[in-house]
């Protein structure tokens, strides 16, 4: 128990306290291959954080800035969303090996370009599904608010249709493990959405940001973005269950969103009942091990709330207090 509070069934604040544990274990060995990273913590990799306070990235800073401007409701949130990326931008905590997308995207942003002026119009790079997860947390938003809030923030810094795409899934995969949704079924129902969704294109949220040579219309651009998820899910479901090989060799690098989403599923899936060894496992890997760890740990928090991790590691991590505080929000 915290206070008058269940663990078992605070699955919000599992889920983001989860993003911000697997970011500072996976941030020392981002740059790492698994031999080294074995050869540093031993058989199996880190199983505990580092430092006081144990530092975040990047992933988690910007999962911040989208929960703060979501804490206003659905009204308002396009510029919510705008405002809290200038100020991350502006920050000097920014100093957490940020991509180079979000920099230059927030650095238009800064400067009063529209949105779709700012926008890295051509990357699918993972900085925007790293950061979606609060979008499906927030519990009373429905299906269609969710889907188009989780693609327009995608949309400020990457508009390529699959991190739109991988974007809505990522948050989506957060809501239905809140909601009770078995880790075993969240593949295919993932699947399923990617199939039903291949020609929705959010014009409400999105306006022309499909426009460019080569795409004739609207349903034709988001199309492949979830074709390319599709593709990714695929190769997730048709992977070996091996805890022992590197995750990335099975589902990719998670540099991309749709491997990103895809490797930390693979993860999480792995070890599905054991929440602090799947994160050892994302943070062990040769890819983007802080982003696939960050969602590791949101998606077995989402599945096991707040008792899944070590009591210790909320007064250790960066953030914590404000993390618990939003967590609580959403898990009333």
């Amino acid at each position: 128990m915290v206070g008058t509070y269940d663990v078992a069934v605070m699955r919000a604040s599992g889920s983001l306290s989860g993003l911000a544990y697997g970011d500072a274990l996976g941030a020392p060995t981002e740059f790492m291959n698994v031999a080294e990273i074995e050869r540093r913590y031993g058989a199996g990799g880190p199983r505990d954080l580092e430092g006081d306070p144990a530092l975040v990235t990047d992933d988690t800073q910007m999962t911040l800035a989208v929960a703060r401007a979501l804490v206003g409701g659905r009204d308002g949130v396009e510029d919510a969303l705008r405002e809290h990326f200038v100020r991350w931008w502006e920050s000097p905590d920014n100093n957490r090996a940020p991509g180079m997308t979000c920099l230059q995207a927030c650095e238009k942003l800064a400067a009063g370009l529209p949105w779709r002026e700012a926008t890295g119009a051509s990357s699918k790079g993972c900085g925007a599904n790293m950061r979606v997860v609060p979008v499906g947390l927030v519990p009373d938003l429905s299906d269609d608010d969710r889907a188009g809030i989780a693609q327009f923030q995608s949309a400020l810094t990457h508009g390529h249709p699959t991190a739109l795409a991988a974007s809505e899934l990522t948050a989506f995969a957060a809501r239905w493990l809140v909601d009770g949704t078995s880790p075993g079924d969240l593949t295919a129902a993932l699947r399923e959405r990617c199939a039903e969704q291949r020609t929705t294109y959010r014009e409400e949220w999105l306006a022309d940001l499909w426009v460019r040579p080569g795409v004739s219309t609207p349903e034709e651009f988001i199309a492949r973005g979830w074709d390319e998820c599709a593709d990714a899910l695929d190769v997730l479901a048709a992977a070996t269950p091996d805890r022992d090989a590197d995750p990335c060799l099975a589902t990719g690098a998670g540099w991309i969103a749709e491997e990103a989403l895809a490797t930390a599923l693979h993860c999480f899936l792995l070890f599905r009942d054991e929440p602090v060894a799947a994160l050892s496992r994302a943070a062990t890997t040769s890819g983007d091990s802080d982003s696939i760890a960050c969602l590791t740990g949101a998606f077995a928090g989402a599945a096991h709330g707040l008792g899944a991790w070590p009591e210790e590691w909320a007064e250790r991590v960066e953030h914590g207090d404000e993390l618990a505080a939003l967590g609580r929000r959403w898990d009333r």
